[in-house]
């Protein structure tokens, strides 16, 4: 069985396409070939900034036969229907075939396809990928029809078996496919033949070219490493910008760099973020200050002076871009020093949303919500009101302009430059947090008065307009902040009423109150996702959530916990299914009898020692259950309902419901109800599922 090699060569490919590139390359091609009727072994992608490539292994060398059968119409039909039919097959009567087919013969069409060479069907396969792949963006060039996302310049398509390697014929808008390929642009431009995949990446490594992209970002993490451990600095790590970095590169040489004096007193962020976005560094910084001192640029070429004449022009470069964040900074902190008082009347003019008013508006509600949440979560009001009332401020200065990214971040510099206390500063730089479902949920009490009341500001604002996500669209991000409220009330145990919180929300909103409810079942729904991750089934929450107090998120989930962990125990599970029986039986009797058994079970007409046992058992449970549902103790709430297994499971063996004693059957199906009544008020077990 041959291994196939395709290589598609090019001018530089965005490394931020390069992943998918190599995911799609994959895909197009493996499927074609399956569908094609070839199997194969394995497959692997592979990019550098100039190549896409697919190296795969134990292709099939052909295609096997395939016969199809196709059923027509009986001898005696009318003949319009077998003339319909050979239209329909592209067959004479001749070539059909006549079967016994129950009481009658019928014309059966049979059309056998030999093999085809495997080399046939990749050319297709192949020339079908490159014309139709889906590129974010593409361009054409020369006198060509064909859109590639720059330039292509080879295709490289070999098999290759121990009998040797063999061009796969193959032309694309005048691109003759061929053997040869070249190394790295500048150290090896020439071009040179391979025969296999291993031949190819050996041949690439002496010509300068990592062919594996996980190969470069782990060449250039360890090479910054050495190089900042070298220097007496460690490197921050940046995963986002490695991915990056190792898509613009074909053999990485990372080179380490100090900054200027000049720019050392510029925040670490400053510094961080005017680098990475500016010039792709990694940022090194002092293990005692913490300061960022240095930073780690990676070429793409070994230089006879070791990369002096580079770090050289990148400094330069360097020395301006920071030139420009000094001066930002600068500026901003004589703003912050006197008050902030001009970008507060700034942003007056500045929409937040054009139903929804100013940024300035949104400030006022959200300040006046911060100081109505900050009792329930141990934070001063004033405070509170305070930090909202600032903690967008930055969007109105230089540096925040230039990095967008920064915002908060600069927000609690420029609080402390005005002189702000430390917790208002930091609930500035927290307030937008969390992000998403990997950032840090934020725990001093201000910043998650802040944060909450921006979040639900933002919530009940765009509910009141009734602009909510739609499917897969969500302009507004209003999942990731009903998500980011669920984080911190659950991370911070907040325990408050959804209801209420909403209700002081929509009261800054005309006509919004109505919207409540709807938006409690939006924050249930992300609930249930959040959970889910968590290994919490989703009807255990519906299960809890049709229990009263469903809008306070912390005992809503310790109540959902409690009952997830119960019914991984042999009891709990066991009891579902009993308490299901029982309630099935309930129901038929009450919808048949037309009356509802609620209420008289007596022990006194019970008849046998199991009837008599699970009356104990309820009394006994319903003693420990409702002072500990009471007191929020769901674990022993969820044990005492457990415990009723054993007396259940007894009573269902023993003990016939309808008897033919009419009395004993109303006192036995009113016990059912006993069962039903004690275990709805732990959770609604009609709900869980199996």
């Amino acid at each position: 069985m041959p291994d196939l090699l395709i290589e598609l060569f090019s001018e530089e490919i965005p490394a931020r396409m390069q992943a998918a590139a190599r995911d799609s390359l994959r895909r197009l091609v493996t499927d074609g070939l399956v569908e094609a009727g070839l199997t194969y072994a394995g497959a692997g992608a592979f990019s550098t900034p100039r190549r896409l490539v697919l190296a795969i292994e134990g292709l099939s060398a052909e295609s096997r036969p395939s016969r199809d059968e196709r059923k027509g119409p009986r001898l005696d039909a009318p003949q319009q229907a077998i003339e319909g039919f050979l239209r329909s097959t592209g067959l004479a009567l001749g070539d059909l075939e006549i079967r016994d087919d129950k009481k009658a013969r019928v014309y059966y069409a049979v059309a056998t396809r030999p093999g085809r060479p495997a080399a046939q069907i990749v050319a297709e396969v192949l020339e079908g990928a490159i014309r139709n792949f889906p590129w974010p963006k593409s361009m054409r060039w020369g006198a060509g029809a064909l859109r590639w996302v720059r330039p292509l310049h080879s295709i490289l398509c070999l098999l290759h078996d121990e009998a040797g390697a063999q061009v796969v014929p193959l032309s694309v808008d005048g691109i003759e496919a061929g053997e040869s390929t070249r190394g790295h642009r500048f150290m090896a431009p020439e071009a040179f033949a391979v025969t296999s995949f291993e031949d190819y990446a050996a041949r690439l490594r002496r010509a300068r070219v990592m062919l594996d992209s996980a190969e470069r970002e782990a060449a250039i993490t360890q090479g910054a490493r050495n190089l900042a451990f070298a220097a007496g600095l460690d490197l921050v790590e940046d995963a986002g910008l490695l991915a990056e970095v190792a898509g613009l590169v074909e053999w990485p040489v990372p080179l380490l760099g100090r900054i200027p004096e000049a720019f050392l007193g510029l925040p670490a962020e400053v510094l961080q973020t005017s680098m990475r976005e500016h010039q792709k560094f990694f940022s090194a910084r002092d293990p005692k200050s913490g300061r960022i001192e240095g930073f780690v640029t990676v070429a793409n070429i070994e230089t006879p002076d070791d990369g002096a004449t580079i770090l050289k022009g990148n400094l330069k470069v360097l020395a301006a871009r920071l030139s420009d964040a000094r001066f930002f900074w600068e500026n901003d902190l004589r703003v912050a020093k006197a008050g902030m008082a001009d970008w507060a009347e700034g942003l007056k003019s500045v929409t937040f949303q054009s139903r929804l008013g100013s940024q300035a508006d949104r400030i006022g509600r959200v300040a006046a919500l911060a100081r109505e949440i900050a009792p329930l979560v141990g934070a001063d009001p004033d405070q509170a009101a305070r930090a909202a009332g600032i903690a967008k401020l930055d969007l109105r200065s230089a540096m925040v302009g230039e990095f967008p990214e920064l915002q908060g971040v600069m927000g609690r510099y420029y609080a402390l430059a005005a002189g702000e206390a430390e917790a208002v500063a930091d609930a500035a730089r927290d307030h937008y947090s969390p992000l998403g479902p990997s950032d840090a949920v934020p725990s001093a009490p201000v910043s998650v008065a802040v944060a909450l009341a921006d979040k639900l500001d933002t919530l009940t604002g765009f509910w009141a307009i009734d602009e909510k996500p739609t499917g897969s669209k969500d302009p507004f991000a209003l999942r990731r902040a009903a998500l980011g409220v669920i984080r911190l009330v659950l991370g911070n145990g907040v325990r408050a009423g959804l209801s209420d919180l909403f209700a002081k929300g929509f009261g800054a909103h005309q006509g919004g109150q109505s919207a409540g409810a709807d938006l409690l079942s939006f924050f249930h729904d992300r609930l249930k996702v959040f959970l889910r991750d968590q290994g919490v089934r989703h009807d255990v929450i519906d299960a809890c959530l049709a229990l009263p107090g469903s809008d306070d998120l912390a005992l809503l989930v310790r109540r959902a916990t409690a009952l997830a962990e119960v019914l991984k125990t042999e009891d709990g599970a066991n009891l579902i299914q009993g308490f299901k029986r029982a309630n099935n039986i309930l129901t038929q009797a009450e919808a048949r009898d037309g009356v509802e058994y609620s209420f008289g079970a007596d022990p006194k007409f019970a008849e046998t020692e199991e009837e008599r046992a699970l009356f104990d058992a309820l009394d006994q449970a319903d003693a420990r259950i409702a002072p500990a549902m009471a007191s929020g103790d769901f674990a022993a709430a969820m044990a005492a309902m457990a415990a009723l297994r054993g007396p259940v499971d007894a009573f269902f063996t023993a003990v016939q419901v309808n008897s033919d004693n009419e009395i004993v059957r109303r006192n036995r199906l009113n016990l059912l109800s006993r069962i039903r009544q004690t275990c709805s008020g732990v959770a609604d077990l009609a709900r869980i599922e199996g």
